[in-house]
């Protein structure tokens, strides 16, 4: 019997798990681009505008390998708009009622699948290198999921940078190598840009006309959006920006958003790429003496290691996992993250460049937007709304673990051991954003004091029943309780007043 093989825009890969199942000769692939995706949040445009290329092109491909393709663009009038009403369309169509999908990354999608008065079955996503029973396995017992332990187990598993039993160069992490102020300069002209084709100049038309309002520009666009040119990108990060990768992953400098990252991880989401030949081109430029062991084991350890983590977590805890409040916070979020003007310029820079490249590093989303978020008590949920809307990297079962879990500590430390709470000090020292500051990072208090010094210690004052016994934090604790009495008070009051300030929707 035929089936419909559904696919969707983030498993644009050759080897997905239904395609491998299908018979081309019988069975007929659905792809549709669907308002329900589209919108569910307001996605950056840039973001749309890649998957939906990176669809049509896809789709392309298996036509010319012989597949039959029932493929539906966001602007066709018979568009049911969503992937349930476009299954239930085509299997009308064509009288097929069997589906074969590979299991969505969301547990949205996955609920309503389940949902279709269809015959569906779902296959799991073996693009990962990790299957969820491996990961319940693993977390079985355990007192404490720490993605360290879980890294080593993957690197054994996988066999990369290993020397038999044992990690080359007898360390499992280098991470100590790799926290370096940021450079003078980058020596290199960052992650490859591709010059828009036909197909991806349709889309982009197609999505300045119905996304102008969503935040983000459009233009200039240069993503890699078909599995060669995600290729090439990542040809030349391993040649040019992975020899300095490690020494520099966490630094901040203004005007170079990407320095020496990758910026493949929307390419791997979508299925451009996989993890494993990501990793296995780090680890042969290494083989080869052209990347230092401390950055090739950090760049591996964020693919097989952070990345195969946080989905486990996203499906070892269950669909209310991205509404988790273990802080009660409950600050709506303020007007600067969507671009209204702020003195801080750590923030405003790191929005800016949200808004112009649909990417962010990971220190700019923990350390700067995610450790305002946590300190000044934002709603978690609503950063996380934040966080699904602007990167082109964020799919759900990646982002929500990140900004809910190591972020925000809203799981209550399922996925971290502490939260990663910052004064001003740690931005200062690995970024060049304070020096222009309108507010000066060495001030402790008075009305050019950095917000983040202040709501450090207010954050660490209204959480203390919970963190002041953790073993990592004790430090924080006794520095502010050798404070002077008056000292604490002025901090305290002054915090206060700037989140008043931030609430009633001031320029802070």
């Amino acid at each position: 019997m035929s089936r419909l093989v559904l696919v969707l825009g983030d498993q644009l890969s050759e080897d997905l798990a239904a395609l491998r199942e299908a018979d081309p000769d019988r069975d007929v692939v659905v792809m549709a681009e669907v308002a329900a995706e589209t919108g569910y949040a307001p996605h950056h445009p840039k973001k749309i505008a890649l998957v939906l290329a990176a669809m049509r092109k896809f789709a392309a491909r298996l036509r010319d390998q012989g597949w039959t393709v029932r493929y539906t663009q966001l602007d066709d009038t018979e568009n049911a708009g969503s992937i349930p009403g476009e299954l239930l369309r085509r299997a009308e169509e064509t009288g097929i009622s069997r589906v074969l999908a590979t299991e969505p990354g969301e547990w949205r999608l996955i609920e309503a699948l389940r949902d279709l008065p269809l015959d569906v079955t779902l296959r799991e996503d073996d693009r990962f290198l990790c299957s969820h029973a491996q990961f319940q396995d693993w977390a079985k017992d355990r007192k404490s999921l720490r993605m360290e332990w879980f890294y080593r187990d993957m690197r054994r598993r996988t066999g990369l940078l290993m020397d038999g039993d044992q990690p080359e160069g007898g360390t499992w992490n280098y991470d100590s190598e790799n926290r370096k102020p940021p450079p003078g300069g980058i020596g290199h002209s960052g992650p490859m840009k591709f010059t828009p084709d036909a197909t991806v100049s349709e889309v982009l038309d197609l999505v300045e006309a119905r996304f102008a309002g969503n935040f983000g520009t459009l233009r200039p666009f240069h993503f890699a959006t078909d599995q060669a040119q995600a290729r090439r990108a990542l040809a030349q990060f391993i040649r040019y920006g992975l020899p300095e990768f490690g020494a520099y992953q966490d630094a901040m400098l203004d005007g170079e958003p990407f320095l020496n990252h990758a910026l493949i991880s929307p390419y791997l989401n979508i299925g451009l790429l996989s993890p494993l030949e990501v990793c296995r081109a780090a680890e042969a430029a290494y083989r080869r003496g052209e990347a230092p062991l401390n950055s090739v084991e950090g760049f591996i350890r964020q693919i097989i290691g952070w990345r195969e983590y946080v989905r486990g977590i996203y499906f070892l805890e269950g669909p209310d996992y991205p509404r988790r409040n273990a802080l009660n916070h409950q600050r709506k979020l303020p007007p600067l993250y969507w671009g209204a003007e702020t003195k801080m310029r750590c923030l405003s820079r790191a929005v800016e460049q949200t808004r112009d490249e649909a990417y962010a590093h990971h220190i700019q989303r923990l350390m700067v937007t995610g450790n305002f978020g946590l300190i000044a008590g934002i709603d978690p949920a609503e950063l996380h709304e934040w966080y699904l809307s602007v990167y082109a990297d964020a799919f759900e079962w990646v982002e929500a673990p990140n900004t809910v879990g190591m972020s925000q500590f809203a799981d209550g430390g399922i996925l971290a051991s502490k939260p990663y709470v910052s004064s001003g000090a740690y931005i200062d020292r690995m970024s060049d954003y304070c020096r222009p500051c309108a507010y000066k990072v060495k001030d402790k208090t008075g009305p050019e004091a950095c917000p983040f010094n202040l709501l450090y210690w207010h954050f660490l004052t209204r959480h203390r029943a919970r963190f002041e016994r953790n073993p990592r934090m004790a430090n924080m604790y006794r520095t502010w309780d050798r404070m002077k009495a008056p000292h604490r008070d002025t901090v305290l009051a002054e915090a206060e007043a700037f989140l008043d300030r931030l609430s009633a929707g001031k320029t802070v």
